[in-house]
């Protein structure tokens, strides 16, 4: 490093390259020796490229600092604990979506209103929650209740199937057409038709 400039270099010791050998006219050597020396000496001089790169790079700061969010870790800040964010695979991805769906899937449950945007939430963290001694006959999932997914556990849950039958139920008969088609008073003309008939 020099003091008094502006700006300031780095140093790196670089190995020395043995340079290829001549072939003589009086010994040829074949291409499968030729093959052989190649790829050791581009990969110093791969090596020396990457050194030099990143020479480059300690020089601008721009760069450096592009490169230090790249390398940095994706979390959700120090004051959500540097929460990762996961990756999303399909099974989560099911799971967040039932979770903003929640307050149609119990009617005896309210919830207080989540945000209102389609995306998945990128920072989260999934756990099971262990049930206390006090509630072993009362709140606690037997074994055959317990499902690998949320999705799994409420298409297996009895009450949540009898909820769902009856709403579909309510909304087929809501949607059914009622009475007979001919019997119905399509519009003023049809009122008038009937005065007719009737005297």
């Amino acid at each position: 490093m020099r003091f008094g400039s502006a700006s300031w270099y780095c140093r790196i010791a670089q190995p020395e390259i043995p340079l290829p050998h001549r072939v003589s006219a009086r010994r040829r050597s074949s291409s499968r020796q030729q093959r052989r020396l190649l790829p050791p000496l581009l990969t110093e001089w791969q090596k020396i490229n990457q050194q030099s790169d990143l020479c480059g790079l300690l020089r601008d700061p721009r760069k450096m600092n592009k490169l230090l969010k790249k390398n940095r870790k994706d979390t959700a800040g120090r004051s959500w604990f540097d929460m990762p964010a996961l990756t999303i695979t399909p099974e989560i991805k099911k799971d967040l979506e039932i979770l903003k769906l929640r307050h149609v899937i119990d009617p005896k449950r309210h919830f207080k209103k989540g945000d209102s945007s389609k995306a998945l939430p990128k920072y989260f963290q999934a756990r099971t929650v262990i049930e206390p001694a006090s509630e072993f006959f009362s709140g606690r999932l037997t074994k055959k209740e317990r499902k690998t997914t949320l999705a799994d556990e409420l298409l297996h849950d009895d009450a949540l199937k009898a909820y769902r039958k009856r709403k579909i139920h309510e909304i087929q008969e809501s949607r059914l057409p009622c009475g007979v088609e001919k019997w119905k008073n399509k519009g003023r003309q049809t009122w008038k038709r009937a005065k007719q008939r009737r005297k």
